[in-house]
């Protein structure tokens, strides 16, 4: 049997950014950057992980594809949920938002599961006609984020709510161990979605779609566990 097809969005940056490591004639250039642990997830849960360039034509990428990861990295542009920036915001990268709302889209009109991670969590949130908080700092409520603790350690808790995936996935009702590598949560919840769990503080850490087929979660999986269940559910759902 065919391991599923899993694609992984990733980000788009100028070689530049890699200061003198790169010799001046490639200064115009630019890479895709993919983190490598969506991918290692991804494998140890039994899919095939392949790395999505913003060069193809999304439906038809999305039309080869058995899954979907939306993963981490910059802010979404807050005119996304009618937002002006404010201070805290961080770099934004319009045209990876173009591709990943595309991906998004598409991947839902075919039916095709969804694991949304940390920026995937937040922009499925906003997909969806959610709201997003632009900052929140590390001495308020539980304490996101954590930039300066190993993101492979556990600096909080989340709580599953019974009924949902997340806690088919982690457990009802007790304290799941989460890293926290985000500055921003969300505001509003979208309507047609469903909290799944929560920090200490009430603020919604994972998420779904009603039917099930969306899974979000703020913190990063793919730094905690290999495999982690978010990525187990993920393949599973391809079958």
């Amino acid at each position: 049997m065919n391991r599923p097809l899993i694609g992984i969005s990733g980000r788009r940056w100028p070689v530049s950014t890699l200061g003198s490591a790169m010799p001046t004639a490639m200064a115009d250039l630019f890479f895709d950057l993919h983190v490598a642990d969506y991918a290692t997830s991804v494998a140890k849960a039994g899919g095939l992980p392949v790395q999505l360039t913003r060069d193809a034509d999304v439906e038809e990428m999305i039309n080869r594809l058995d899954g979907l990861v939306l993963s981490g990295g910059a802010d979404i542009n807050p005119s996304r949920y009618g937002a002006t920036p404010d201070e805290h915001l961080g770099a934004v990268e319009e045209e990876r938002d173009a591709w990943e709302f595309s991906l998004y889209a598409a991947a839902r009109r075919r039916g095709i599961p969804v694991l949304g991670i940390c920026r995937g969590f937040q922009l499925i949130n906003v997909a969806h006609g959610g709201t997003l908080r632009q900052h929140i700092d590390i001495s308020e409520g539980a304490g996101h984020p954590q930039w300066d603790v190993d993101g492979r350690l556990a600096t909080h808790v989340v709580r599953c709510v019974p009924g949902t995936t997340a806690a088919d996935l982690y457990g009802a009702d007790v304290d799941v161990a989460v890293n926290s590598l985000h500055h921003q949560v969300i505001d509003d919840l979208a309507g047609d979605l469903m909290s799944n769990a929560v920090a200490s503080d009430g603020i919604v850490e994972a998420l779904s779609t009603e039917d099930y087929r969306t899974f979000a979660v703020q913190w990063h999986p793919e730094l905690l566990h290999a495999p982690d269940p978010a990525f187990q559910w993920l393949v599973s759902q391809t079958r």
